[in-house]
């Protein structure tokens, strides 16, 4: 199956979020999304390699909504029970109609097929990267990494050229 994203995006925060950035980065895909006014993560503030535009007001929450409204779906990468402001993410997706998965990283081995089939099925182009924070969930940013690595090997996973 040939997937065509066009970008991924994320908040910066620790994690899910810098993995969805990392790996996309690594293979050639075009990254952004929004960020809390200051740049804030818990690690202090997000690197500036990573192009995310800072918003002018809100924090933590303001961004996740943000970001989950201007991709066409998010990506849960996420370990154990749904919480905070992985929680908040399926929330925002419900809110505003917009495609969701969640794939959970502690199960025997997630199938890369599943997201590539959602991906095809909801004509996703613009991708939102979530899930917990590296602190929350130990671990999280290389299985979240590993996965995504996969994803992008199985899936033939070129960036899309044209509009």
């Amino acid at each position: 199956m040939n997937v065509q994203l066009e970008k991924i995006v994320s908040g910066g925060q620790t994690g899910a979020d810098r993995a969805g950035l990392d790996v996309a980065m690594k293979v050639g895909l075009p990254v952004g999304g929004y960020c809390p006014k200051g740049r804030l993560a818990e690690d202090g503030t997000v690197p500036e390699h990573y192009p995310l535009v800072e918003m002018t007001k809100g924090g933590y929450s303001a961004r996740t909504e943000r970001n989950v409204i201007e991709s066409d779906g998010t990506l849960i990468l996420n370990i154990g029970k749904l919480s905070g402001g992985t929680r908040l993410t399926v929330e925002c997706a419900r809110k505003h109609n917009k495609p969701h998965l969640v794939i959970q990283l502690d199960t025997a081995k997630p199938k890369v097929s599943t997201l590539a089939e959602w991906i095809d099925e909801n004509n996703i182009r613009v991708l939102n990267v979530a899930g917990p924070r590296e602190s929350k969930s130990p671990g999280v940013h290389q299985l979240a990494c590993r996965y995504l690595e996969e994803f992008f090997l199985a899936a033939g996973c070129q960036p899309a050229t044209g509009s």
